[in-house]
């Protein structure tokens, strides 16, 4: 068997030993090495490793962590949710609506879908629940919703394949992000709205109207969140990595002096667990430099582009294809492991189709936030239905609605790329 088949080997028969991600990957990468190259050149896993994270991008990502936890713990989904019921006041789907809405709006905070579906969870599957709604319809919805933050600038995944991707402008992928993460959100709002009608859920009467005015001003810090990392990175002020920086300052500031939910002991302990979370993150990135470099050396990732452009010599199929296997994975991986394993094949295909990059990541990363509600593993899933105290499996009929809904959507940024490209061509980013 050739060293290509080895790795790759070696690679799927840990995954569905159980070894995670990160093992998986560095293991198989020194599999390729031993068997394509030498023994000797074991000692370049150190190497490997720190030039993998030692990349100054990549500090971004524990800073739009710790931002997403300081929110979530400042009280500043409870806050949007008023202010949102305030503005669409009780009706039928009113709360599916708002949960939408509050779930973008978060995803313009975090960029971390699992934190963003724990924070509206908490708050809205009680309301949800009094008003009538099934708890594996709310939790669905709610984890769908919050997937959107892989879209919404800042993204954590978008940060990363920035990173994997050369020559990709940063500032041009959140732009691209933030109309196709829209269109995602009213695709998820158009079934449940209608299922809400359909089925009675939410009388008028169901849900009290807070006053619009008093939930305004409460929602205020929330809302001039992402203004202050959208803006901020509009006007040239900092960069997308000092963003992440001034995010983490300011939702410190609204958590401990505005909404006083956070307090320094709480804060302490947010600390710790952004750099629980960090760590697993960039063990994942370091060990997956091992792979890279094993599979480059071996020309593994060639050799598989080249049968991937072998397979049509139509864009569109292959396209395709790729989304599928991307679904796929999605399914059972997080986004930064399928970045990390799929993009060294998935360039020299993306190269000689000519696909725009920009374009090419954010349908990868619609595709990957399908993935994080569809079960067999649905990270988000798996946050919401604990929340609301059911099984997975009570889900599945409802996440097949959502899936259908996204990947509606998937498709027409696929078929139309203006719908990702416009803005940040009117912004004059690099494309």
């Amino acid at each position: 068997m050739s060293p290509d088949l080895w790795m790759i080997a070696s690679f799927l028969l840990l995954l569905l030993a159980g070894v995670p991600v990160a093992f998986s990957l560095g293991l198989a990468g020194a599999v390729g090495i031993v068997t394509g190259l030498s023994p000797d050149m074991l000692a370049t896993l150190g190497t490997n490793t720190y030039n993998s994270i030692a990349k100054y991008p990549l500090i971004a990502i524990p800073l739009f962590i710790l931002t997403g936890l300081v929110f979530e713990r400042a009280g500043v989904a409870a806050r949007l949710v008023r202010f949102a019921q305030a503005l669409i006041g009780p009706r039928h789907g009113g709360l599916a609506l708002v949960a939408v809405l509050v779930c973008l709006i978060m995803g313009g905070m975090s960029g971390s879908g699992p934190a963003d579906a724990a924070a509206v969870a908490m708050v809205m599957l009680p309301s949800m629940t009094r008003a009538g709604y099934p708890k594996p319809f709310s939790a669905t919805l709610i984890a769908a919703s919050a997937s959107t933050a892989i879209l919404i600038p800042p993204s954590v995944a978008l940060i990363l394949y920035s990173i994997v991707v050369p020559g990709v402008d940063l500032r041009a992928l959140f732009a691209a992000g933030l109309f196709p993460g829209v269109l995602a959100g009213l695709a998820l709002l158009l079934p449940a709205f209608w299922l809400s009608r359909h089925h009675g859920w939410e009388a008028p009467d169901d849900v009290e109207r807070p006053l619009l005015g008093e939930s305004f001003r409460q929602a205020i810090p929330a809302l001039f969140a992402p203004v202050l990392i959208l803006g901020g990175l509009r006007s040239g002020l900092f960069t997308p990595t000092e963003a992440a920086v001034a995010a983490v300052a300011y939702g410190v500031v609204v958590g401990l002096f505005l909404t006083r939910e956070l307090d320094w002991r709480e804060l302490w302990r947010l600390f710790g667990e952004a750099a629980t979370i960090s760590g697993v993150v960039m063990l994942i990135i370091a060990l997956a430099g091992i792979f890279a470099w094993a599979g480059t050396m071996l020309g593994t990732f060639r050799h598989l582009a080249e049968w991937l452009i072998a397979l049509s010599d139509n864009g569109a199929v292959l396209l395709m294809l790729i989304m599928i296997a991307v679904l796929l994975a999605g399914m059972l991986l997080d986004a930064i492991s399928i970045y990390l394993i799929l993009m060294p094949i998935l360039i020299p295909v993306m190269e000689h189709f000519a696909w725009n990059p920009v374009w090419f990541g954010i349908l990868l990363a619609m595709n990957i936030a399908i993935g994080q509600f569809t079960p067999p593993v649905a990270v988000n899933l798996m946050v919401t239905t604990e929340v609301a105290g059911i099984r997975l499996e009570q889900t599945l009929g409802w996440a097949l609605v959502f899936v259908v809904a996204m990947a509606a959507a998937l498709l027409a940024v696929a078929l139309f790329p203006p719908i990702a490209l416009w803005l940040p061509g009117v912004l004059g980013y690099n494309l």
